[in-house]
């Protein structure tokens, strides 16, 4: 029996190799492509996946992506890729859609594409007001058309069009998902990048800096989902387009947020330095308040990743996919997301001497 073909983008990545390891570990019998940059990242892949087939390019090679998608079938006559390297990348987005489009109306393409929820920091960014607290909360099941209706200059917001909008020409051959995840942590599972970004950055720079940090008020909020609870989100719709699942909703309202909660990112800044100063790295526990300027050189955007708001709720995955996160809340993972930061550092040599044995 011909098994079903992925082709996937971003799997060195810390949200795409997660789902790797998620969906082969689940259906080992799937047969995966997937891009790699170079030979340092394709030996990554092979390393824990000697059966997959590599091609080597990057997003701007959009005729090898077109041609990939192409090619990308399953058994039950559901072939789709997964573009989970940059959802900003609107040629690749473009190339996948194009490709996905030669497939027939009986044999359609699935196209699951990642985004985030930092499209919903626009009215933060549009104001340039950071650290305070917005109501405001979006929803993927009541609000979907405010959702997928918001200004151009969003963050993600341009390539999410391109993705929404393929089904205006070709709603029978090519069926699309967007999935939008929020702040993410834990130790991913991928051959690669096993790292999240927000509350990392933020924990490398409080040890770094010596110092709590938030950015203004620290009053914003941010949703949050264990890495391995969205790649559940991931798992459960490459098993609905395999099995051609009638109840689950692509194109213009496959729109999937993916939350277990929500977070103040000024509380977390706290928790970080009590964590930190357990440690014995910094002087006290105090969190300093930081503006915009400040937030960005310490990381790119980081103004907007900790000081602005966005807020939302996963109403579709949960209704329609029966996605049920069951991982440990984000505070009970900074122990470990601090004591990961450390090492890291004492690897690189940014903590010495004195502080790294008491780091351990």
């Amino acid at each position: 029996m011909t098994s079903t073909k992925i082709f996937a983008t971003g799997v060195t990545g810390y949200i795409g190799g997660d789902a790797l390891y998620a969906i082969t570990q689940a259906h080992p019998e799937f047969q995966w492509t997937c891009l790699v940059r170079n030979s340092d990242k394709g030996a990554l892949i092979a390393s824990q996946y000697p059966k997959a087939k590599l091609v080597y390019g990057t997003l701007d090679d959009t005729q090898l992506l077109e041609e990939e998608a192409k090619k990308a079938n399953v058994v039950l006559k559901d072939p789709y890729t997964t573009d989970f390297a940059s959802a900003d990348h609107e040629a690749a987005a473009t190339a996948l859609c194009k490709g996905l489009a030669a497939h027939s109306p009986d044999d359609p393409g699935y196209l699951i594409h990642t985004s985030g929820t930092g499209l919903l920091l626009v009215d933060d960014i549009q104001a340039n007001t950071y650290g305070w607290a917005a109501s405001k909360i979006y929803d993927d099941w009541d609000g979907l058309v405010v959702v997928t209706s918001l200004p151009d200059d969003a963050p993600h917001r341009k390539v999410d069009k391109i993705v929404l909008n393929v089904s205006d020409d070709h709603s029978k051959s090519v069926k699309t998902a967007i999935v939008s995840p929020p702040t993410i942590y834990g130790k991913g599972r991928g051959p690669g990048n096993q790292r999240g970004h927000q509350v990392y950055e933020l924990s490398r720079c409080t040890i770094e800096k010596k110092e709590g940090l938030k950015v203004g008020q620290g009053e914003n909020f941010w949703p949050n989902v264990h890495v391995y609870d969205l790649s559940d989100c991931y798992l459960k719709l490459v098993e609905a387009a395999v099995k051609g699942e009638e109840n689950v909703t692509w194109n213009k309202e496959g729109y999937y947020f993916t939350e277990n909660g929500e977070h103040v990112w000024g509380e977390i800044a706290h928790r970080v330095a009590m964590e930190v100063y357990g440690l014995g790295l910094i002087p006290s526990n105090d969190v300093r308040s930081i503006d915009e300027d400040e937030a960005n050189k310490l990381t790119p955007k980081g103004a907007a990743l900790w000081g602005a708001n966005s807020r939302c709720k996963a109403v579709r995955a949960r209704k329609l996919l029966g996605w049920t996160p069951k991982e440990r809340s984000l505070e009970d993972e900074l122990p470990d997301i601090v004591t990961s930061e450390v090492q890291r550092l004492k690897l690189s040599g940014v903590i010495e001497g004195h502080a790294a044995k008491v780091a351990g």
